[in-house]
């Protein structure tokens, strides 16, 4: 794909949509090439001299496929190569440059919007770490390319479709950081190991425990461990399972509610009822009439 640029308007019902793009863009400086690129008419307020640097009002996320650079802000300098996500934030003050040895290229999206902080105030993201090595990935590449096909085309209402795929981007970010924290880590064979013992003993009571034990791995650290994998803690993870099956079970079969909270392990229909509640939303009974 050739270098382009494209700044974006966002009307009333992008807004309200709760994320739209403000700019995207591909550029591949050469070796020694004057950075930033003072003659290609950015609007004001993207354009930045190196010695002053600047702030958006935005969200970016640049993707680096070739050479290195470096990006400083007010939390230090992070070195940029190959495979590199870099994020800048509202209000935070940077600049960042290819090294003019090697040059570099760079895929960028610029966006806004209401939903934009649920992402980034969470443990995904952090503005002390502003550079996130992802490595060379077919789909983040891939992804940036259908946003600019997007942008490109600029049809009715491509700013619905163009949050989805920033929001699969954040995605993919998100996971190949989870991906890289348990590589060729023997606590990831332990979870997968743990997540099959759990689905085929679903309606058994599980001592997590003793399971870390008879694995070598101290509980704590496994607790740890298998929330940063899953999401959620071994317990709650056993717990979901039970509630996919007691719906199973409420649809498919006529057992009375008793029976079914019986088969998997709960202590009475009293607190099957209020667990199922909590995690559906609806007591067993109203799932079963619906």
């Amino acid at each position: 794909m050739i270098d382009f640029f494209k700044y974006l308007t966002a009307s009333e019902s992008d807004a309200e949509w709760g994320m739209f793009l403000t700019v995207a863009g591909k550029a591949e400086i050469p070796k020694h090439r004057e950075y930033p690129l003072r003659e290609h008419g950015h609007p004001k307020g993207y354009n930045f001299q190196w010695e002053k640097g600047r702030e958006l009002q935005e969200y970016q996320v640049h993707y680096f496929t070739e050479g290195e650079g470096i990006l400083e802000n007010e939390f230090g300098n992070f070195k940029i190569v190959p495979g590199s996500i870099m994020v800048t934030y509202p209000g935070v003050w940077h600049r960042f440059r290819p090294l003019k040895s090697t040059g570099w290229v760079e895929h960028y999206v610029g966006f806004e919007g209401a939903l934009t902080d649920r992402f980034f105030n969470r443990n995904w993201f952090h503005k002390d770490k502003p550079v996130i090595n992802c490595k060379m990935r077919e789909e983040l590449i891939d992804t940036y390319y259908k946003i600019f096909d997007l942008v490109q085309e600029e049809k009715p209402s491509f700013q619905f479709v163009a949050s989805g795929m920033i929001i699969k981007l954040l995605g993919y970010i998100a996971s190949f950081q989870t991906q890289s924290d348990f590589h060729g880590k023997q606590i990831r064979s332990v979870i997968e190991d743990v997540r099959f013992l759990l689905r085929k003993n679903v309606e058994e009571n599980i001592d997590f425990e003793k399971i870390a034990v008879e694995r070598n791995v101290g509980y704590s650290y496994f607790r740890k461990m298998f929330k940063r994998y899953t999401g959620i803690s071994p317990k709650q993870y056993h717990l979901q399972l039970k509630i996919i099956r007691a719906k199973e079970l409420l649809i498919n079969t006529n057992l009375p509610i008793k029976e079914i909270a019986d088969i998997l392990g709960f202590q009475s229909t009293y607190y099957f009822s209020r667990v199922f509640k909590d995690k559906t939303g609806r007591t067993p009974s109203q799932l079963r009439i619906r």
